[in-house]
């Protein structure tokens, strides 16, 4: 992207469990990286990862907005986990990052946000319509569901022969590994080639939860059962985690191998290698 000077980026959420990952594929390519964190806090987090430039604040606090992307080439974006407001707080960091001067976005999204029954879908489409309207470079990121989200139930599932989760044993899933994910929104941010791209990511396979217990029966050597967590009326579920369980029920979520592939040049991630990995930890 930058010929002539080191590229300047700013990486949101760079403590988080998803832009932590695009960091250190940013400063392998000689990248000037910027973190913007959301507590004090989240500075050794990044600061173990090599990054000393560090802005602390929220997304919805204009001024830490203005403040992290002073001087800044190009922004990595991605939205904290149930951000209320998310569309709104997205919307405006796209307005602040072209009145900074910021010459390229690239957007984690979401597969499929035109899915308006998943708020945590159709709340990525006006950002991507703000990123589209503001005159700015772009790339949008659309990945499936992330591999990592099974690591954080790992050492449960071993200890107990069970896997669980809110929905269906039946759904199928297009999965991804965010460190292929990470790669992707690096090449993005220094390159030119995935320029105003919109790009599905997969890792090959849609497996159901019964195929999920049988791959996990495999990489720890004993049976490991598939259910159905049943949430208790009392547990004053959020609304928009209600309705993405209920929509898990009925519907599958899928996508394709295809795109990420030719991306990156290499066959993307696989379920098992991240299964067999988190057994060796």
């Amino acid at each position: 992207m930058q010929a002539n000077k080191t590229l300047r980026v700013l990486a949101v959420g760079a403590a988080g469990p998803s832009a932590s990952m695009v960091v250190p594929e940013l400063l392998t390519r000689n990248v000037s990286v910027r973190a913007f964190v959301h507590k004090s806090e989240d500075r050794p987090t990044v600061q173990k990862l090599g990054v000393t430039d560090i802005v602390v604040g929220e997304l919805s606090d204009a001024a830490a907005v203005a403040k992290a992307l002073e001087g800044i080439d190009a922004a990595f974006y991605i939205a904290p986990a149930a951000l209320e407001n998310e569309a709104e707080v997205g919307k405006q960091f796209a307005s602040a990052a072209k009145q900074a001067g910021v010459r390229r976005v690239v957007f984690s999204s979401v597969i499929h946000p035109v899915l308006s029954e998943l708020v945590n879908h159709a709340d990525k489409a006006p950002v991507e319509e703000a990123l589209l309207d503001s005159g700015m470079e772009y790339v949008f990121l659309h990945p499936a569901m992330f591999f990592q989200n099974i690591g954080a139930a790992w050492a449960r599932m071993k200890e107990t022969g069970v896997y669980g989760e809110p929905w269906s044993n039946e759904t199928r899933f297009s999965r991804v590994d965010y460190r292929d994910v990470a790669e992707v929104a690096a090449i993005a941010l220094t390159e030119d080639r995935l320029l105003y791209g919109t790009f599905e990511l997969c890792a090959e396979g849609n497996l159901n939860r019964h195929g999920l217990a049988a791959l996990m029966s495999k990489v720890v050597g004993k049976q490991i059962k598939p259910i159905k967590v049943e949430i208790p009326a009392q547990a004053n579920m959020s609304p928009k985690l209600t309705r993405m369980f209920a929509w898990y029920d009925r519907h599958a979520l899928l996508g394709n191998s295809t795109t990420l592939r030719a991306i990156l040049g290499r066959e993307p991630r696989t379920l098992q290698a991240f299964f067999e990995e988190l057994n060796r930890n």
